[in-house]
């Protein structure tokens, strides 16, 4: 019977984090409501005006990266756009999910929308992630006990949390568009990842598709109050050892000019070839290029933790918690 109850859990947990394409009617969320919704009297502003400027309190409802160094530097705001580019295997996925599990951390909404990986491969990752360890490789006195807990936990944690879209390979535009819009508006959504944007606009040289698609994301950002994390690549360098800018994203210049915010994620693959690495030096460097409406760009030093595929704040550090229960 506790069998059947706990699959009966997990079926239903399924159902309420997982969407998918043939679930979402994408002519009715394809555009924006109604124009007429969108115009109010004057009195509108006035009065959030008049609450801004006579409330002893003003409430910041911008969130953080995960990494304590950063929270002085950069927050995720409402209504922003922020790309993340790097090359093949450069740890991009692996850093957004990290991302993502410290936004649910901060009680915040998200859904995972790669195109790339299916939902249960990426929720695996997570899981590792937020177990702290190798789940694969650590052998347990009682496996199926630690596995129930772990999954239980997880659950907790992601509950009303944590959703995926079940789509892989190449999409389009206006699907992804869709998708984004009826998670703000039917679920409460406030964080969308996306990855990547060569999924949605499959050719690179297609930069007048490039920089529709961006500019719709950024409208729906702004339309609807949520944050779009839109992952995306860079062009292939002279070498792994040389740290990219912004001007080596693929496609089109108006993919940076439009967004908010650019990081590029960059693996320090020197350090990973050498017999006796300096621990000093990071394994990654998460590097700000661009923050619109931030105090400062800035280059954030990374240490990788192999067996949690966390990123670290530092060298040596212990893997991050994100529930705060304890060991498991």
């Amino acid at each position: 019977m506790l069998v059947e109850e706990r699959a009966e859990k997990l079926d239903e947990a399924r159902r309420i984090r997982l969407l998918r394409s043939e679930d979402i009617d994408t002519e009715k969320y394809i555009k924006a409501h109604d124009v007429t919704h969108k115009v109010h009297s004057a009195e509108t502003w006035l009065d959030e005006i008049r609450a801004d400027l006579t409330s002893p309190v003003r409430i910041d409802d911008s969130t953080t990266m995960p990494w304590i160094k950063t929270h002085t530097h950069f927050r995720y705001r409402p209504g922003e756009v922020t790309l993340y580019a790097g090359s093949n295997g450069g740890g991009k996925s692996l850093v957004t999910g990290q991302i993502a599990l410290g936004l649910v951390k901060q009680d915040q909404r998200v859904c995972i929308a790669s195109f790339e990986m299916k939902p249960k491969r990426s929720l695996f990752r997570m899981l590792r992630q937020f177990v702290g360890e190798n789940i694969d490789a650590v052998m347990f006195t009682d496996r199926v006990q630690f596995i129930n807990k772990m999954l239980d936990r997880m659950h907790y944690f992601s509950r009303n949390r944590l959703w995926f879209y079940d789509q892989q390979g190449s999409t389009s535009a206006k699907e992804v568009i869709a998708m984004a819009r009826y998670c703000a508006l039917e679920i409460g959504i406030q964080h969308v990842f996306i990855d990547s944007l060569m999924k949605c606009v499959p050719a690179e040289d297609d930069f007048n598709a490039q920089k529709s698609f961006v500019d719709e994301l950024t409208a729906l950002a702004r339309d609807h109050n949520i944050h779009v994390h839109l992952v995306h690549h860079i062009r292939k360098l002279s070498s792994e050892e040389v740290q990219p800018n912004k001007h080596d994203i693929k496609g089109t210049g108006a993919i940076t000019d439009q967004v908010d915010n650019v990081l590029l994620m960059w693996r320090n693959k020197k350090k990973e070839r050498q017999t006796l690495p300096d621990e000093s030096q990071p394994d990654a460097i998460l590097s700000c290029e661009k923050q619109r409406n931030g105090e400062a760009e800035e280059m954030i030093t990374l240490w990788y933790h192999a067996a949690s595929q966390q990123y670290l704040e530092s060298s040596g550090g212990a893997p991050m918690a994100f529930d705060d229960v304890g060991d498991f």
